[in-house]
Formats: C-alpha cells, structure tokens, sequence
C-alpha cells in the first residue's frame, strides 16, 4: 500500500544542481540526434539496397543487389532484439522489407501459438497450485489468447497488403502489435501480483514467454521505423495535425455510429430493464444473444436502475453499443477486488475486448471500497472504441483503458491510487477527472502507464478536462507516477485545481527517479495547480512542449481519430 508515511518530497534543486541538469539535458538531445541521424542513413540503406535489387531485376541498374544477410542486419539494427531478430528472420531468404517483415509476422505468430495454450495446460498438471496463482494463469489464458487474435488479424491484413498498402495501414499494424506485447505482459503482471506463492510459476513463464514478445517486439519495430520508408525514401508527411470532423469527433467514428450518437434514443436490438419492461432483465443476459465477429452494429438499451451484476463482451463480440438513461440513471455495479482474491485485471465490474465498442449515458461502478484495494469499474481493451457520457467510480484502479485506441468524450472519473491505468492509447476530451479522499495516510496518483516496450504507439493523453476534487479532499494528490520504463503521459490544455502537490508527479519506487525513457509532459494548462514552477526535475517530464509535440497527442495523430471515429457521430475536438 501507498501511504505518506513512505513519501519523501522533492525540494527544489540548487543553481549547480540546475546547471548540471541542463548539461545533461544539452548532451542526452545530442545523442539522440546523432542517433537519429544514424538510423535514418541506416535504413534508408536498406531502401537503397532493395531499390536497386528491384531495378536489377528489371535490367534498369548495373548496381549489385542486396543480399539477404545485409539487409537483415541493418533492418535488425532498428530492433530491441537484433540478435533474436537476425537468427528468427534468417530463412525469409529476401531483401525486401516488407517481405522480411510479414515473414517476421509468422515468425511472431508460430512462436505465440506455441505459448497460448500453456496456462490451461500448467493448472491441469500441477495439482499444488495455490488459487491465486491459478486465478492469475486464468487471466493469462484469457489475454494469451486474446494476443493470438490480434497477431492473426495483423497476418491478414499484412498478407494482402504490398509495400504501400503496408504504410497506409502501418498505424493498425502498429497499434495490433502493441496489444499483442501488452497482452503478454499483463500475463506476467497478474503472476507477479499473485505473490510469493507464483514466484517460480512467474519465473518460469517469463522464460518461455521470451521468444514470443521478442519477435513480436521485433515485429513493431520494422513496422515503426522501416516500413515507412518503403515507397522510394517518400516519408509520409504528417498527416493535418488534428483530423477531427465538424462535430468534434474523431474521424474514425464512421457515419453510421456518428448517426446512432445525434439520436437521443437509437433503435435498440435489445432492451434490458430489470422492471421486465424490456426484453430481457439482465446486461447479460443481453450479452448471450451477441453474434461473434458481426460487422453489424448490435444496440443494447438498459433502462434506468442499478444492474448489479459483472459483464464481460470477449475479444469476438464486435460493434457493440450499450447505452443507458444517463450516467446517474443507468448504472452497472460490481464489487469484485484484489483482497478478496480476485486478480486486479479480473475486477472489472464492466469488461469489453472486441473492437469498435461504444458506451453512452451509462455509469460504470465498483463498490468494493478503499479497503479492498484494487477494484476496477470498466477494463477496455477494445480497438477504436468511444465513450461518451459515461461516469467511472471506484477506489483504486478505477478505470482501466488495458489496450488499442479509445476515446473518451465529456465523462466523469473517480478514484484515488492510480484510478486511470494501462497501456492503450486513449485520449480524454472534455471529462471531469476527479481524485477523492483515499484511506489514511495513502496519497492519490490519477494515472499510471505502462508502455513497456518504445515502439509502442500508446500512452494517456488528457485534454481539454477539468482535475477537480470529487470530495474533501485532503491527501497528497499527483497528476501521476511512471509504471513501466516508457510511461507516456500528457495533460494539457486542461484545467487543474489548486489541490494538485506542487511537484506534479511522484515516482513509482520511492525516492527513486523514474527512467529518462519515459515521457511525461504537461502543455498550456490552467487553474492553481497548473503552474510547473516546483514540478518535478526528472530526465524524461517535460513541463513545457511545443504545440507540434503536444499535437502528437491529440486525436488525429494519437489515436488515427479520422479514420474511425466519424461512424461513431462522437464529438471531438480539433485543437
């Protein structure tokens, strides 16, 4: 547990101090660039290399090909892995990046498979497993499989696509391919969690899972930073900074669900009301009668009326939309929690994994309290998925956005420990973000991130919201604290109270500074608690950005918010 009694305060540092810091700063951005510069020439040797081996072939060029070995060391230079990457990649006998990347795909695929079925097997064989442990193999069966799927998708998608094709879809595969990797690490997170008991089982898993998110790792990278100079050295420009429509919702809400969203009430396929009113009493019983994989949009409507029950929407159930009388009026409520023995991802009064999901004017809550500890009200994992106006409440862990891209439109959160959490990439537009008073001597932490790996295209951007306390606040409040080495977490443009500790953020590990790969940012906020004067001095917070940074983060760029939110007729803002 967390508490005040294990948090030491950072002062400011001295002028030396200060001094030092910027030399360091001066000389970090002088290796980076020098690096940049180093990568850039390095692939676009391997582009070089395969346009000539093209024009050989076509009697244009007098100029040798590529050869295999070449391109895959400098193509397994961009890579976490180079040396998992060069032995797996070997057999793809080709010069070509993409084809070298696709193969790398099936490398990453036939590797995964061999693991996916792993937990079920090791609960059947060994008969001395405690139940925590059992319980967290159950949740990596769940996200293994899961991962499989994803990684299938990439496939196909990547199977029929040629090397242009492959840049104009390279934001998917990237956004895929981080699911995949966050799906096994949250495996190893729920055996870490399960405790002393799962210390071996823990172990021994996170040495048979080391291929599997090696290649997949190494598949993101390629994806990252090679395919996108496929098209003869034509680096793609930046697409228009913020794509967003007219309405204020990302692009990618497509007109169909942007029509279902103007509607006050959309023509539901089934109506749950716990009164028999409707068709059925229960969400999910409405959850049984989903198809699996429907590109259809099947509409949920739940009256009124607290619905105390935990929903699950799997990984096949597709383009649903669940919607309600109102946040306050419709509400889903669990009780499930860590202390109880539930594992954190296991929690979730309200869970959805399938994509192009869309909650509107329901309430999501878990009532296990602050002594249960982790207690999640709403997990997504659902690829373009919305949320508008919607409201979140528990303790901590509160809202769990776990993976892919979501967007969350004029919603309310509450929580105390790090209430916002996981690893998707989600944009918060317009929500009311309310920290509230958490047990005695616990401080309050609003996000926790865990990108892991720096290909991933993931982190919590908030924008535009108000930070404001739910109640009486009084304990040590942070805007957040760094979870795993590439945290990546931004607020701007965003209101914030005079109740927020002037340091702004606090590390994972007491009195030990996060690593200089992660990045944490704040840009253009207002209110008392938005001046960055007594922030933070780490290597990887940034207490000012530019506006081109910032843009990064918002919908367009973050979350590729005009390719799929205009179906979903969600507003969204453009700056």
């Amino acid at each position: 547990m967390d508490t005040v009694n294990s948090f030491k305060g950072y002062g400011k540092v001295d002028e030396r101090d200060e001094a030092g810091f910027r030399r360091k700063t001066r000389k970090r951005l002088i290796i980076l660039v020098i690096s940049a510069i180093l990568l850039i020439a390095l692939i676009v040797g391997v582009v070089a290399g395969t346009l000539a081996h093209r024009n050989n072939k076509n009697g244009s060029s007098d100029r040798a090909p590529a050869t295999t070995s070449a391109a895959l060391k400098s193509i397994c230079g961009v890579t976490q892995y180079p040396e998992s990457c060069t032995t797996s990649l070997s057999s793809s006998n080709s010069a070509d990046p993409a084809t070298i990347f696709r193969y790398s795909l099936s490398v990453a695929m036939d590797s995964l498979e061999k693991i996916s079925n792993l937990p079920t097997e090791y609960i059947e064989k060994k008969t001395d497993l405690d139940e925590k442990t059992k319980q967290a193999l159950q949740v990596c069966s769940a996200v293994l499989s899961d991962a499989v799927d994803s990684l299938n998708e990439t496939v196909g998608v990547a199977t029929a696509s040629n090397g242009k094709q492959l840049l104009s879809i390279a934001d998917d595969l990237r956004t895929w391919l981080s699911a995949v990797i966050t799906d096994q690490d949250t495996c190893l997170d729920a055996l870490e969690e399960a405790g002393a008991n799962a210390t071996v089982v823990a172990d021994e898993f996170r040495s048979l899972m080391a291929n599997s998110t090696e290649f997949a790792s190494n598949s993101l990278a390629i994806v990252s930073k090679v395919i996108a100079l496929i098209g003869g050295f034509k680096i793609p420009a930046h697409r228009r900074l913020l794509g967003e429509v007219e309405d204020g919702f990302p692009a990618w809400v497509g007109a169909a669900e942007r029509r279902l969203l103007q509607v006050e009430r959309p023509t539901p396929d089934v109506t749950v009301a716990m009164d028999g009113t409707g068709d059925v009493k229960t969400v999910n019983e409405a959850v049984k009668m989903l198809k699996k994989k429907s590109k259809t949009r099947f509409v949920i409507y739940v009256k009124a009326g607290v619905y105390v029950e935990n929903v699950l929407l799997e990984k096949a159930h597709w383009n649903v939309m669940i919607y309600g009388d109102g946040a306050a009026a419709t509400v889903i409520s669990g009780s499930k929690n860590f202390v109880d023995g539930t594992p954190t991802f296991d929690t979730a009064t309200f869970a959805v994994a399938g994509k192009g999901f869309i909650g509107r004017d329901i309430g999501f809550k878990n009532t296990a309290g602050a002594l249960k500890h982790q207690a999640v009200a709403l997990r997504s994992g659902s690829d373009q998925s919305v949320f508008h106006r919607c409201s979140f409440d528990a303790f901590q862990d509160t809202l769990y956005p776990h993976s892919n891209r979501q967007f969350y439109r004029d919603c309310n959160v509450t929580g105390t420990i790090d209430f916002i959490f996981g690893n998707a990439a989600v944009v918060f537009q317009n929500c009311n973000i309310m920290p509230r008073q958490p047990m005695s001597n616990q401080f309050v932490t609003i996000t926790a991130q865990g990108k892991k790996d720096p290909n991933q295209n993931t982190g919590i951007s908030i924008q535009r919201c108000v930070i404001k306390p739910f109640d009486g606040l009084k304990a040590p409040t942070y805007l957040g604290r760094p979870w795993k080495d590439y945290s990546t977490t931004i607020v701007m443009q965003t209101e914030i109270g005079g109740f927020l500790n002037p340091l702004g953020w606090i590390s994972w590990v007491k009195d030990v500074e996060p690593p200089k790969s992660i990045f944490y940012a704040e840009y253009r906020n207002t209110g008392p608690g938005a001046s960055t004067a007594g922030r933070v001095k780490w290597a990887g917070y940034r207490p000012a950005v530019t506006t081109a940074e910032a843009f990064k983060y918002t919908v367009n760029s973050f979350i590729q918010g005009p390719s799929w939110l205009p179906d979903a007729n969600v507003a969204f803002d453009s700056t």
